[in-house]
């Protein structure tokens, strides 16, 4: 499988899964439900999957965060909302935004839906556990709560082969995300929010890369920028197998783009953004 369908799949499926980020109607829910803040939300709906789990655990899968950041998260989130209980709220407001953002996805959502899970059926979950884990959520009843969750299931697929290319490559969560910076691909404001690195692991993170030829005065050099293009590829590379099941790929990413940009014009999934994703053209 031509590695390219991965990363064009990653483009309209990406914009899908994020609403459960940024989406009112998927902040509200976390509310609802009993997390408290926004950060208690995004660790316990996207770790929800896994169970109760501790901080090490979420830590360990998600990689780019500062341990502190979600320590004060959790455990104490599984006190507040159980595991089962946010994982019933999460995909229907997730599905309700995308209703909302990207009129028209209750139309095509049966015919996606059919597509992809055969693709999440298809893929290898051996070292992937948040790809396992939502893939074992099954798939909701409900067309566009199940184009959600499929959506879900693969890009954390991706991401589970992207967090080993990273660590494989010995980078830290901390020196992700200033490579990431370096090399233009998302701006230090938008990453110091939305991680919440001190100053002080940052510039440990910086003066390492440097004595790695990675970095120079805050700028990616060609080293650094051949190592985040060759880690960018591999993951593609990764992620592609599954989307073998496919009959008409193209035909597929051609339905799922109109919405993917729909989310883009309306600001549910902002740009430039903590995931590094870019504009689909």
């Amino acid at each position: 499988m031509d590695a390219s369908i991965a990363r064009k799949m990653w483009m309209v499926l990406e914009p899908l899964h994020a609403v459960t980020y940024f989406s009112p109607e998927c902040v509200a829910a976390n509310k609802e439900v009993g997390l408290k803040g926004f950060w208690m939300g995004y660790f316990g709906s996207r770790g929800a999957p896994l169970g109760p789990v501790p901080a090490a655990v979420v830590e360990a899968t998600f990689h780019g965060f500062p341990a502190e950041r979600v320590r004060r998260a959790v455990p104490d989130a599984w006190g507040f909302a159980s595991p089962e209980a946010i994982l019933r709220v999460r995909a229907p407001a997730a599905a309700a935004a995308l209703r909302r953002a990207a009129p028209g996805i209750a139309d095509a959502a049966p015919d996606a839906v059919r597509a992809l899970r055969a693709v999440v059926e298809a893929a290898e979950a051996a070292g992937r556990p948040l790809f396992a884990a939502n893939r074992d959520l099954g798939v909701p009843d409900e067309p566009v709560q199940a184009l959600w969750q499929l959506a879900t299931a693969l890009r954390e697929h991706r991401g589970d082969g992207h967090v080993a290319l990273l660590t494989g490559a010995g980078l830290s969560g901390v020196q992700a995300n200033v490579l990431a910076v370096a090399a233009g691909h998302v701006t230090l404001e938008w990453i110091r929010l939305a991680r919440g690195w001190s100053q002080e692991k940052w510039d440990e993170a910086e003066g390492e890369l440097a004595r790695r030829g990675l970095v120079e005065d805050g700028r990616v050099t060609e080293a650094g920028r051949e190592l985040r293009a060759g880690i960018e590829r591999r993951t593609d590379a990764l992620a592609a197998p599954p989307y073998g099941a496919l009959d008409d790929p193209a035909g597929l990413h051609a339905a799922l783009a109109p919405f993917a940009r729909a989310l883009a014009a309306s600001g549910d999934v902002p740009f430039p953004n903590p995931i590094g994703l870019p504009r689909l053209d």
